[in-house]
């Protein structure tokens, strides 16, 4: 788990470095007396090679081309065909993984401003590993090892990856935006330039009140309707005024409603009901602090 990004990264890394020497195959094609035909299809192919649909019809004509010519030098290249169409690299992991005990990966990754796509499915702990509480977690939130409540607040990573500049950079939570979750995926995909999309996902140990884990699509909409998780994109490669988008709307209300809905926070007030109200409002404040700071974020991008 925590050599994901690295182990991806280097997959990344592996296949640009054989895609070039395919580049140099056919440049060199280029310069050798291969037919008009062949030249034309070659040279479609270098100007779209980077284009993922459009690598993939000149990569075709590409093939057809070298398949007519029949040369040595073009027999060598339909050997390595699998490399003309543009491949995507998708990296996925929890918060646990991506926030803490693999941040240093991430953040390594993403800085090298290559083509990589990082997806983080955010628990808000380690779901996979027994519940215990990570950087992703919580102000209030009842984990192993924050048994009595978390008292720090959740770790801006999609703020600490915005910083660079050049990453793009979502958040997302499919039952409260299905069309949002889905334009940022394909943002993402299409930007030439490392990508990370954070998703709202409900786990078992949230221990939703009201309907379990059938209800996680609900739980997703409740956390973004009072205003928990903030829906949003930042495309570097957009124009001036449109790099940052402010998908959510204003906080509706019935905030500590939604803690309450889930036993990660409302098992606090049976065992420190004094502790549970100062934390659940330091979370509140926080929470509405958050929005405000994001829409002050989409003020100076609108103006730059």
């Amino acid at each position: 788990m925590v050599w994901r990004f690295e182990h991806g990264f280097g997959m990344e890394v592996g296949y640009e470095a054989e895609r070039d020497r395919v580049v140099a195959m056919t440049e060199a094609l280029l310069e050798s007396g291969a037919s008009d035909e062949l030249k034309t299809a070659a040279t479609a192919w270098l100007e779209a090679r980077n284009d993922a649909d459009a690598s993939k019809t000149t990569a075709a004509a590409f093939v057809k081309a070298l398949e007519a010519a029949g040369t040595p030098e073009a027999e060598k290249l339909l050997a390595e065909k699998s490399y003309l169409t543009k491949k995507s690299f998708w990296i996925f992991g929890g918060d646990g993984w991506a926030y803490d005990i693999g941040f240093g990966g991430l953040d390594h990754v993403l800085a090298q401003n290559r083509d990589v796509n990082v997806f983080v499915f955010d628990t808000e702990v380690y779901s996979n590993t027994g519940g215990q509480a990570s950087k992703a977690s919580n102000l209030g939130q009842v984990a192993q090892f924050a048994a009595a409540g978390k008292t720090t607040k959740k770790k801006s990573l999609a703020e600490i990856a915005m910083s660079y500049g050049y990453i793009y950079v979502a958040q997302v939570a499919m039952g409260a935006n299905p069309m949002q979750t889905l334009k940022a995926i394909r943002e993402a995909e299409a930007y030439n330039g490392p990508s990370l999309i954070i998703g709202y996902s409900p786990c078992e140990m949230h221990s939703i009140k009201k309907g379990g884990m059938m209800h996680c699509q609900e739980e997703m909409k409740r956390a973004v309707d009072c205003g928990y998780w903030n829906l949003f994109r930042f495309d570097p490669s957009a124009p001036d005024g449109k790099k940052f988008a402010l998908d959510s709307k204003e906080p509706k209300g019935g905030y500590q409603d939604f803690l309450m809905n889930e036993a990660r926070y409302a098992r606090l007030v049976n065992e420190f009901p004094g502790r549970a109200q100062e934390l659940f409002a330091e979370n509140e404040e926080a929470a509405m602090a958050r929005y405000a700071h994001l829409l002050k974020l989409k003020d100076m991008y609108a103006d730059a």
